[in-house]
């Protein structure tokens, strides 16, 4: 019987729920576990829910443990408020997970959801912060490191975004001028 275990981190924001209903519908995970700041309203056989603190995650090292594991953390610069809160989700939180997971050992894939034009020497600060995500959890060694980039993600969110709504209604409508070298912005629906 397979025993494999899948951890999906930050599994309430529009990535890691749609991720997450992906894997439980499968079969070939045993058990998926969640860590999030809050509890997910679903359950399922296969889930395990654990609430964290990620500011204190050395707290819960011990849960930081899977075959596989899905990092979908990630914020925007208006929801964090500052630079500072930003880097500190979407670099140290998750360069944090990444490192207990090496710590624990016996993970062999850390999957990272990252973004289109991710740059450590880019001289927009997003771009530069996922770039040197990306580099940190690469320079950890897992046997098997995967950097998802994708372009605008488009679909529902739990906070207002009115800029992503506007962009929501007008960019699918242009996505056939994407094409070539630019077909990679095009943005991504649920």
């Amino acid at each position: 019987m397979n025993q494999r275990t899948a951890l999906v981190v930050g599994a309430t924001g529009l990535v890691g729920s749609q991720l997450l209903d992906l894997l439980l519908t499968d079969t070939y995970y045993h058990t998926v576990v969640s860590l999030s700041r809050r509890l997910i309203d679903r359950s399922h056989e296969r889930l395990v829910q654990f609430i964290v603190d990620y500011e204190r995650l050395d707290d819960a090292e011990e849960l930081v443990t899977a075959d596989d594991i899905y990092c979908c953390l990630g914020t925007t610069m208006a929801r964090a408020g500052s630079r500072a809160a930003f880097r500190q989700v979407d670099y140290e939180f998750v360069v944090k997970v990444a490192t207990l997971a090496q710590r624990n050992g016996g993970t062999a894939r850390f999957l990272l959801v990252s973004s289109v034009g991710a740059d450590a020497h880019s001289g927009n600060f997003y771009l530069q912060t996922k770039g040197e995500t990306e580099g940190a959890i690469k320079s950890l060694g897992f046997s098997h490191t995967v950097l998802a980039r994708p372009s605008l993600l488009l679909g529902p969110r739990g906070e207002r975004r009115p800029a992503e709504s506007l962009a929501q209604k007008i960019l699918p409508a242009l996505s056939f001028l994407l094409i070539g070298p630019l077909k990679k912005y095009r943005p991504i629906l649920r």
